[in-house]
Parts: C-alpha cells; structure tokens; sequence
C-alpha cells in the first residue's frame, strides 16, 4: 500500500456569508515575524511607528494592543524571594520555592490569592494568607458563603489573619520578614502577592488615545485612532447586556477578544458584544461565574447543598446584573441570557430558574 498523504490544508476567509478568498496554508507562510525580549516604548501614530526599548522601530498599518496590565506592588522590595504573581517567569519562580513544608505568605484574599493558596496547599507547603478584609473574597459573596470558605480553607491548613496589612518587610537568610498592621512579624520562606493589577495604558496615554480605565474601544475593539485596536485586560469595552463598559481580566476574554480584533483589523466584520465569564478552582470546589457580583446588589442565593452546590443571584433594581455558579456546571449560556433579559426578577422568580436542563 503506499503511504498515507492527508490532504491539502486550506482556509477560507469569510465575510458574513461570502467567500473572500481561499489560503493554501502547506504552501503559504504566516509571514509573522516574532521578537521575543523586546519591549514597545513608545507609538508614533502620525508615522505608523512604534519603538522598542533598544531603539528599533517597527511600522504598522493596523496596530493591536494586547499589552494586559502590571500588578501591585507591596511597599517594600524583598528579593526574588517576593513574587507579584502574574506571568510563567513568576510561576516558575514559585516553584523554585513551593517545596513541602516550605512557609509561604499569601498577601491578598481575592481570586489570585484563593487560588494561590490552594495551590500551595495541595503542594504539601504551609501556607498563611494575609489579607485587610474579613473574609476570603470580600465583596463577592453574602457572610454565610464567606464564613464558610473560611472555615473551609482552615480545615485544609491553611492559616487566615484577616483583617491586617503587610506593612513592609525585609530579606533574611532564607526567606523574608514581613511587619504587619497589627504590630506583628511573620517570617516566611517566600512571599505572593496577589494585589490586583493596573491596566498597561502608559503607550496609549503618551500616544493620545482614549483612555478610562484601559483604553477605551467600540463594539470592533477600535480605539480612538481607526488603525489601532485593543484586546484583552488592556480594553474597556461596552457591554450591551450590563448597559456599562468593562474591563475584564481573564482567559475567556482575552480569547473572544483577541479572535474578534483579528478578524477586525482583517477587515471581517463582528461586534464584541459577549459578556465574559470566569472561573476559578479552590480545593475541591469550583465556579464559574457571568457579569457583576458585587455585595452592594440584592443578592437572591439558591442552594441545592447549602455552600457546596447552588446558583447566586446578583441584582440591580430587579434585574439580574452577576451569576455565580457554585460548583453547578454547563450553565454560563443560561445565566449570559438571563442578565440580558429585562425582568423583573425577585426571589421567587428565580428559585430554580437555574441550572436549567439539570
């Protein structure tokens, strides 16, 4: 028999329904050039220019900013033995120290830290989270759900001092001190810090785009300037379903979006008009989650298993703003159409509306 040959690889380049073209992708290039280690400083838009940090510089006809954001920072320089978790290098950092039995200080109670601590913890590590709230993820979830998850991280060893502020700190042999708010001193063998980030809008700043909060783009993810568009935590977009504009920091949107600004800047037409969701894994439990949650809201919670399993409702004058789905799966679709439906809604409304196909 003679050897198997697959067939030809192509794609075709769509707008709307009509067929633009047909690429021959075994005998096409990309015609992408990479430049790994170089760090765009500065943006000509009237020349079409940008410039790196070596003094090179590259012309464009369209231009994509996908340049994400910078974390914060705590009040003190430790060594590389305190990680602003963000990127792999600070991943591959934290391996370097995520040993068992090693000491390691979380700072921050919200999503990054969360997730940080039970990582750490399923790593065999001794983990103590330091955050100035009272609970894990203040703000996001009513008392009864936050106690719990409190009490939920402590059954897996993990030591909580809420409440507090790292205040400074300094190396030691080994490891790091930290000088906390109440006058106390923790000695850890490395320090994350999961403090949330800063949309990167220095560039588009100095270039004269529009920014507020990242810089802001239209429906195309076009900035103020027709030949550059934005994508990812960079982006402050408006959302039609939440009649707001958001920026969003996570996998699913950096995904649609990159996807949508491509074809954009290829000419194809779309509209960003998805509400992102996001995720998150702590121990055994997990959630996805659509739209706002915030405390602030009229908060409406339907549980199967109280803490363990159920749907919460976030609502804003009788509508459904946020969805967080506790450890309740295959629904992010069901809950994006409720948040774009007008209502109203209360309590009894929604007992059961979701999951919905369960």
């Amino acid at each position: 028999m003679p050897p198997y040959q697959r067939p030809p690889l192509s794609k075709a380049l769509w707008r709307g329904d009509k067929r633009l073209a047909e690429i021959d992708l075994d005998n096409a290039t990309s015609g992408a050039q990479l430049y790994p280690g170089r760090r765009i400083v500065a943006l000509d838009r009237a020349a079409h220019v940008v410039r790196d940090a070596q003094g090179d510089s590259y012309r464009y006809r369209h231009l994509l900013l996908a340049i994400g954001a910078t974390p914060r920072r705590l009040p003190f320089e430790g060594g590389d033995r305190v990680i602003h978790f963000r990127t792999r290098r600070d991943y591959e950092a934290l391996r370097r120290f995520a040993q068992p039995g090693a000491i390691i200080a979380v700072v921050g109670g919200g999503f990054i830290g969360a997730e940080l601590a039970a990582s750490l913890c399923g790593a065999g590590c001794k983990v103590c989270m330091l955050f100035p709230d009272a609970h894990i993820g203040a703000g996001l979830y009513l008392d009864g759900l936050a106690s719990h998850l409190d009490g939920y991280y402590r059954a897996h060893g993990v030591e909580l001092r809420s409440g507090v502020r790292v205040t400074g700190g300094r190396p030691t042999d080994g490891g790091v001190e930290l000088s906390l708010s109440d006058g106390s001193l923790l000695g850890t063998e490395a320090v994350l810090a999961g403090l949330g980030v800063t949309p990167n809008t220095t560039l588009g700043e100095q270039a004269g785009l529009a920014v507020d909060n990242g810089i802001v783009v239209d429906a195309q993810l076009c900035s103020s300037d027709p030949d550059i568009w934005a994508a990812g935590g960079v982006a402050n977009f408006y959302n039609p379903a939440l009649d707001r504009r958001l920026r969003v920091e996570h996998e699913d949107a950096a995904i649609g979006m990159g996807r949508l600004a491509g074809r954009a800047m290829a000419g194809a037409a779309g509209r960003y008009d998805t509400l992102p969701f996001f995720y998150s894994d702590l121990f055994d439990l997990g959630y996805e989650a659509v739209g706002l949650l915030d405390t602030r809201l009229d908060v409406v919670e339907d549980w199967r298993e109280p803490y363990r399993e159920g749907v919460v409702y976030y609502l804003d004058h009788s509508r459904v703003r946020g969805v967080l789905l506790w450890n309740t799966w295959s629904q992010v679709d069901a809950a994006r159409a409720l948040i774009a439906e007008a209502g109203p809604f209360d309590a009894g409304s929604l007992f059961g509306r979701l999951p919905r196909g369960v």
